[in-house]
């Protein structure tokens, strides 16, 4: 867990288009209408996915179906309530400590910060390019062509251009929204619905195919699914 602290990446405030535009190639129609969204904070986000051993360590269990030695692989298996609940308790762990600020806590990410940081001021289809015939992609994600069906340690890939990495391909990755339309027009820090029956996870998977894992693609569950395609990261924010 105190690497996982210490693997935090800053994100600056800023302002994207949330969604794809009408004519990107793969495009699913959730995707849009375009908004264009403001994040007003900064925040911090994990570099990598949340791995089974920092899931073992706070919670005293790895749910996990893909599993190697040293437990590096992303966490899966995981429902949304699980991911609240490990966020709710590495905050509570930390503010014990004295580690973290007052005012600051760990929780998933918005589905606007989850795509805005994807997305590291890209308009393109990928945090790289466009990338229309998937060629590239194998240098930053495990995905059905490359994954031979299983997930992979974290960071062996190479990073977007603001230092995540896998945030395509490798696992899904739970939001803190539930499922909607988007608003279209401007938004300033969208949170999603206030109630709903899906929540929203993205980033595409081992499992899947290219299209999956651009940075606009949408998927949800219920909250309380637990799959070996879907896992999370934390952010740390201002509360």
């Amino acid at each position: 867990i105190d690497d996982l602290i210490t693997e935090m990446v800053p994100i600056p405030s800023g302002t994207f288009k949330l969604g794809s535009p009408f004519k990107e190639l793969h495009r699913w129609p959730d995707e849009g209408p375009q908004t264009t969204v403001t994040i007003s904070n900064p925040f911090w986000m994990s570099k990598f996915e949340l791995t089974q051993g920092q899931y073992a360590e706070l919670m005293g269990n790895n749910p996990s179906f893909y599993r190697n030695e040293v437990l590096n692989a992303p966490v899966e298996t995981v429902s949304w309530n699980d991911a609240q609940e490990f966020c709710q308790r590495l905050t509570e762990r930390e503010r014990a400590a004295e580690r973290l600020r007052n005012g600051h806590a760990y929780r998933l990410p918005t589905e606007a910060q989850w795509e805005y940081a994807c997305k590291a001021d890209s308009t393109t289809r990928f945090s790289y390019g466009d990338d229309l015939d998937y060629n590239d992609l194998v240098m930053y994600a495990w995905y059905d062509s490359n994954s031979g069906n299983t997930t992979h340690p974290v960071g062996e890939k190479s990073a977007n251009p603001w230092g995540l990495h896998d945030m395509h391909g490798n696992v899904y990755e739970w939001c803190l929204d539930w499922k909607d339309k988007y608003p279209g027009g401007e938004k300033a820090d969208p949170t999603g619905p206030d109630s709903g029956i899906f929540r929203v996870f993205r980033g595409g998977s081992w499992l899947l195919g290219g299209r999956a894992c651009r940075s606009s693609r949408r998927a949800r569950f219920l909250p309380s699914s637990a799959f070996d395609v879907l896992g999370f990261r934390p952010v740390l924010v201002s509360v």
